[in-house]
């Protein structure tokens, strides 16, 4: 017993200090006018919840102290309920009904949909029956070329965004859209090119989730290199 609330506490410690780090970083980049932040950890933390109970209860046989300190631990303290309850109130008190309903609905939508997809890939991503795809026969190189076209893209959309000091709106606009259409040209594509998960739902949901994960690491990356070589160029 005392093994596992040593467990919690460690992961409860970690997750704490990673969402006050990501939900610090996305407000800087979006600002506070709504509370993305919060709704990210929320997202995010669903998404591992899913996936990673899915393999550390059914693929994994984990030792019952590592699942305490990964899912109760440090997911339990990364998402947060009561800070989107308290955020979501503010915004009633400050009369944003419309941004007060939205943060409301995209949570349960969101979140839901997010723990339903990491309940999907984690039974699936291992299951090599059902996923036979994975193998030789995946075009691994399409996909490399996807992602490395849309991190050039976001490096030279946060180029041009600093060149002409645009808002954050139109970053998050451009960025978003193009998150968008690469997640789902690649899907689509993909889709064409292995006709074995065309009809099978859970597999092309897999496939778009993948998409999604890999294409916000390359825009993410994107951004960051963008941002150096804005300062690279400005140093004498």
């Amino acid at each position: 017993m005392m093994s596992q609330l040593f467990a919690i506490a460690l992961g409860g410690s970690a997750g704490a200090v990673t969402r006050y780090l990501v939900a610090t970083g996305i407000y800087a980049w979006l600002g506070r006018g709504f509370p993305h932040g919060t709704l990210f950890v929320n997202v995010s933390g669903s998404f591992l919840m899913g996936f990673l109970t899915e393999l550390m209860l059914q693929r994994f046989s984990l030792a019952v102290e590592y699942r305490a300190a990964i899912l109760v631990g440090f997911l339990g303290a990364y998402t947060t309920f009561s800070t989107f309850a308290l955020e979501t109130l503010y915004l009633f008190e400050d009369g944003n009904l419309a941004k007060a309903g939205l943060n409301i609905f995209l949570s349960a939508v969101l979140c839901l949909a997010a723990v339903w997809i990491g309940l999907v890939l984690g039974r699936q991503i291992f299951a090599a029956d059902l996923y036979p795809w994975l193998g030789h026969g995946f075009p691994y190189g399409g996909l490399a070329l996807a992602l490395s076209i849309a991190l050039i893209l976001a490096a030279a959309a946060e180029f041009v965004f600093l060149y002409f000091d645009l808002s954050t709106l139109y970053r998050a606009i451009v960025l978003i859209s193009l998150l968008g259409a690469m997640t789902l040209a690649a899907t689509l594509w993909l889709a064409f090119q292995l006709p074995e998960i065309r009809a099978e739902f859970q597999g092309l949901l897999s496939i778009f989730a993948v998409n999604a994960l890999l294409g916000v690491a390359a825009v993410w990356l994107g951004t960051l290199m963008g941002n150096w070589l804005w300062h690279v160029s400005k140093s004498p």
